[in-house]
């Protein structure tokens, strides 16, 4: 805007810096017969398109071609690849590291019509700079075709196996019930396709380790939704409590209130549960800070009927010589926060999980970090070992809390 309000300003200066010119002009010309005149205004007073070219122009960056865009008038995007492996445009031109011309957009078939998918990761890929949405299924399949509808999604399968099937698919996005992520992702990695699972990964560090096993032999990505990672504030967070500033002590806790026993998180056949729901990110934050931990003690409180855990607290001691008390709830009102105390001081990070787009939307970062790293064939940005790893403390907790 002050760019804008700059340029605004300088046409008015341009504009006022001709004015007396084109008075001399007149006075000079005051003789001159009327068709004289008329011309001598018209050409001191210069066009739209010549003012235009005395204001300050901003310096623009190439621009992908039409046909690089996949325009719809154009013809089909080239995905050249010049010497080094990188993306280029038809004109030549190389896409940035990280970046792809956007006829190279990720195609993401999507299994399963969860609150969180269309809630949030879906029009975290329709916005994303490097993705779109091609294929959705759902066992409700009237639900599938609303999300489709809101999201402009082309096509609603039969199944899941339709989606896998399709060759417009490149990625799938998997937002069942936790004790499905499994099954559905060796599907999907079978199928040739990259795989964003939600959270948790499995049910336990064993069925994590054998998704990641299946993704190696399939040479395709697999990772965790573990959006918050993805947020600025929380990697500023983070990054700032290192050094002197290491912290001895955190707290962190998840919590809001669930009541309907149709939910799938009060089920446990279907990996339900406060500790795998929400504990898993006050685990996730705890090792992010602290390392691995080396003992655990935990109690529960559990529903009489399901046997579900409602509510879990847990002390965690780290290799690191760092300590961390830990709680999630599926009763108390909506809590979450992360505090570190460190040597110099205490820092507390309100709504660290939650966040959505403040003004940054981490479900975007989480996507577009996702297609960059299939596209550039590296590392995801929360690997796979950091998920077993994650898991295996989670399974420390279980145990703790079921003696």
């Amino acid at each position: 805007m002050v760019r804008a309000r700059h340029a605004r300003g300088a046409a008015r200066r341009v504009a006022r810096g001709r004015e007396p010119a084109r008075g001399r002009a007149r006075r000079h010309q005051g003789a001159a017969p009327r068709e004289q005149r008329r011309d001598a205004r018209r050409a001191a007073r210069p066009g739209a398109s010549r003012r235009a070219r005395f204001l300050p122009q901003p310096r623009r960056s190439p621009r992908v071609g039409r046909a690089a865009c996949g325009h719809a008038t154009g013809s089909p995007a080239h995905r050249g690849r010049d010497g080094g492996g990188d993306a280029v445009d038809r004109a030549g031109r190389r896409a940035p590291r990280g970046r792809h011309i956007a006829g190279d957009r990720l195609g993401w078939g999507v299994l399963g019509a969860a609150w969180i998918a269309g809630r949030a990761v879906l029009p975290a890929i329709v916005a994303s700079r490097n993705g779109r949405l091609v294929s959705i299924a759902s066992r409700d399949h009237e639900r599938a075709g609303e999300m489709a509808s809101q999201h402009a999604i082309p096509k609603v399968a039969r199944d899941y196996d339709e989606v896998l099937a399709d060759p417009a698919v490149e990625a799938v996005y998997i937002p069942l019930v936790n004790s499905l992520h499994k099954e559905w992702t060796e599907h999907s990695l079978a199928a040739g396709k990259h795989v964003l699972c939600e959270k948790p990964l499995g049910m336990n560090a064993d069925e994590a380790a054998v998704m990641a096993d299946a993704s190696r032999r399939s040479r395709r990505l697999l990772m965790e939704a573990f959006m918050y990672r993805f947020h600025p504030r929380m990697r500023a967070f983070v990054e700032g409590l290192r050094g002197d500033e290491r912290p001895l002590h955190v707290q962190a806790s998840f919590g809001f209130p669930l009541s309907d026993p149709s939910n799938y998180r009060l089920q446990p056949a279907l990996g339900g549960g406060a500790l795998l729901d929400v504990g898993c990110y006050t685990v996730s934050v705890a090792r992010w800070l602290l390392g691995e931990p080396d003992t655990v003690l935990a109690q529960a409180r559990f529903d009489q009927k399901s046997g579900i855990d409602m509510s879990v607290s847990s002390l965690l001691h780290f290799s690191s010589g760092g300590t961390a008390s830990l709680w999630c709830s599926f009763e108390s009102a909506e809590e979450q926060g992360v505090t570190a105390v460190t040597p110099k001081g205490t820092y507390t990070l309100e709504r660290p999980f939650t966040a959505w787009q403040d003004p940054h939307d981490p479900y975007q970062l989480m996507v577009e970090s996702f297609a960059d790293s299939v596209r550039n064939g590296t590392e995801c940005e929360v690997s796979l070992d950091e998920s077993i790893a994650n898991m295996r403390a989670l399974d420390r907790i279980r145990e703790a809390i079921r003696v």
